[in-house]
């Protein structure tokens, strides 16, 4: 099954995000099939840079957002 998941990238007590499409059974620092976004928690207020098309389309396809990820698209205003 294909997920859109957050790949945990940055130095140690600073960390920073990709919003990746992956394969579920890969690792979390493995292949990805596609960038759809960043994610820096660290800014006030958080920036959160996602493609709605691209994440739209993978969505019609099939991939299913983490619960992460789900509550990052509804805050951007790509899902309801």
């Amino acid at each position: 099954m294909v997920k859109i998941r957050l790949m945990r990238m940055g130095h140690k007590k600073h960390p920073f995000y990709r919003v990746v499409v992956a394969d579920e059974r890969v690792a979390q620092h493995g292949n990805f099939i596609a960038q759809v976004g960043t994610y820096d928690p660290n800014k006030e207020p958080s920036a959160i840079n996602i493609n709605a098309e691209e994440t739209k389309k993978w969505i019609s396809n099939g991939a299913k957002p983490t619960e992460v990820v789900a509550k990052l698209l509804k805050k951007a205003g790509i899902t309801e």
